[in-house]
């Protein structure tokens, strides 16, 4: 840990030496966490931080192996969210977790409803309701449905209840994903109103300038472990994304990829051009992007930054409602997935257990799956053509598995992976889109992926090629497309593409 602050200002919260494990994974080792009364607090971190650990285990989710945790300097034990929300402390999700079918008065109250002759005293109950609404100076109908209701008022209906609750510590975990500007300012007013009642929140954002905006400090972890904690005014935005990226400013040095597996293909037209490209439910500032025959594109940029959420939009995973999409210089409509493996292009999602594997269906199933949705469910595959194609692609890419015919859902996090990446190549795709492909995977695994995807390039296919691992896209990436609060903030390429100028166009520094 480097700099971390030491002084405790009335702290209503401290965990101390945290360490919890799970099967083959040190998920929190010796991390100390400090929240103030009354203070805002950022926990940052990229994917597989710790953050989410962290959170659980004061919510009572998980139980620590090793540590402590005082609230207001008293040892406390949270076994369950039951015991968390008794010692004082509320958690608001990015999904509100309220019941859409209640009225504003009744999610308010939910289980502490004011009752009369033991029966609930309605009249009493929004009384009290429009009350506490007033006070945080939210305006809403208490008789109005919940789900009547927008999705930024719907997560200040859930801060109320937990307020309503005397909560001590509130954890707002993701709350800004879903909201426009204008309601993430009413947001911060209620943080801000919350603040000066003494509150300790726990801010979990990727967004940059809401970190910067709102916050009094920062903690940031990094692969389980504590980095440190930094007064706001004391951590520069480079300075963060660095720690959180765990580089140091003085040695920024640049991986090229090897010279004789580069290979430059005489066309001018864009294999796949977006022109104001944008989706209905991504939220991404429409985009506009140019991919070249056998160029590898990297997407750089923290999570939450909309790197996922532009290849989406590309790849018709979310409906493209704005801008046009052209392959090879033509207009296509990419309606859904069906269309774009029709189009030739493939896509391997950042999420493989959700959007990736078939768990039910066997190793075969998984690989062929896709050749067989781009030929037709009336263009079957036979089966000896089906076997030879899985047996073709589990020795090429090395799959441990005992037979085609065992459930992916048995083989390791990595061979699954592997399994998907087989899908996709055995439908020769042209573009390929390759998003956390090696995220979960073995060092050497991780090298013969970087490997695959140069031999793509120098086959004349283009990639777009997304992690969270900066030198890896360096090590593979001919040009680089910079994403900062769902927005495509610049382009780096040649000897501009280096990690300095990269975390500097992310941290908000001049676009390229």
């Amino acid at each position: 840990m480097d700099n971390e602050i030491q002084k405790n200002d009335d702290c209503i919260l401290t965990m101390s030496k945290i360490g919890i494990s799970f099967p083959g994974v040190r998920a929190l080792n010796n991390v100390d966490f400090k929240l103030r009364r009354g203070e805002i607090h950022a926990l940052m971190g990229e994917n597989g931080a710790g953050k989410s650990t962290l959170i659980k285990v004061l919510t009572g989710v998980y139980l620590t192996d090793e540590g402590s945790v005082k609230i207001e300097d008293k040892p406390v034990v949270i076994r369950s969210p039951s015991d968390a929300r008794k010692h004082g402390v509320s958690t608001v999700y990015q999904e509100v977790n309220l019941c859409p079918n209640l009225t504003v008065a009744e999610n308010l109250f939910l289980r502490s409803e004011p009752r009369k002759m033991g029966l609930i005293d309605w009249k009493r109950m929004h009384e009290e309701a429009a009350v506490l609404l007033e006070k945080l100076n939210i305006s809403v109908n208490t008789k109005a449905q919940l789900d009547s209701c927008s999705i930024a008022v719907q997560q200040l209906i859930a801060i109320a209840r937990a307020v309503n609750i005397e909560c001590k510590i509130l954890i707002l975990d993701e709350p800004t994903s879903s909201l426009d500007e204008s309601e993430v300012q009413k947001l911060f007013t209620l943080m801000r109103r919350l603040k000066k009642h003494g509150v300790g929140i726990i801010f979990i954002t990727h967004f940059l300038e809401e970190v910067y905006r709102i916050c009094d400090r920062i903690t940031v972890l990094r692969n389980g472990e504590l980095v440190g904690e930094y007064r706001i005014d004391e951590l520069p935005r480079l300075q963060l994304v660095a720690k959180m990226m765990g580089k140091a400013l003085d040695d920024l040095a640049r991986l090229k990829p090897d010279e004789d597996e580069q290979k430059t293909f005489e066309d001018d037209t864009p294999l796949v051009e977006a022109r104001g490209l944008s989706s209905g439910v991504s939220k991404v500032v429409p985009f506009d992007l140019k991919i070249y025959k056998g160029e590898v594109v990297g997407f750089s940029g923290l999570l939450g930054s909309g790197r996922s959420e532009l290849v989406r939009a590309v790849y018709g995973a979310d409906r493209a409602v704005h801008g046009n999409l052209l392959i090879k210089g033509n207009n296509v409509k990419i309606k859904n997935p069906l269309d774009a493996i029709k189009n030739r292009m493939a896509y391997l999602p950042e999420d493989r257990k959700a959007d990736g594997i078939f768990s039910e269906l066997s190793v075969r199933e998984n690989i062929i799956i896709a050749l067989q949705a781009r030929h037709g469910i009336f263009k079957r595959l036979r089966s000896k053509e089906m076997e030879k194609f899985a047996d073709e692609y589990i020795n090429l890419l090395n799959i441990k598995t005992a037979s085609r015919d065992t459930p992916i859902r048995s083989l390791s996090g990595g061979n699954q992976q592997k399994v998907i990446l087989a899908r996709w190549l055995l439908t020769n795709p042209e573009f390929m889109i390759l998003d956390e492909p090696t995220r979960g995977i073995d060092v050497g695994t991780k090298t013969e992926i970087q490997k695959l995807i140069l031999k793509f390039a120098a086959e004349g296919k283009s990639v777009a090629f997304i992690s969270s691992e900066l030198d890896e896209m360096l090590r593979t990436c001919s040009r680089m497309v910079i994403m900062r609060d769902r927005k495509k903030t610049g382009e780096l390429a040649g000897e501009d593409c280096n990690e300095e100028k990269i975390m500097q166009i992310i941290a908000g520094g001049e676009h390229a």
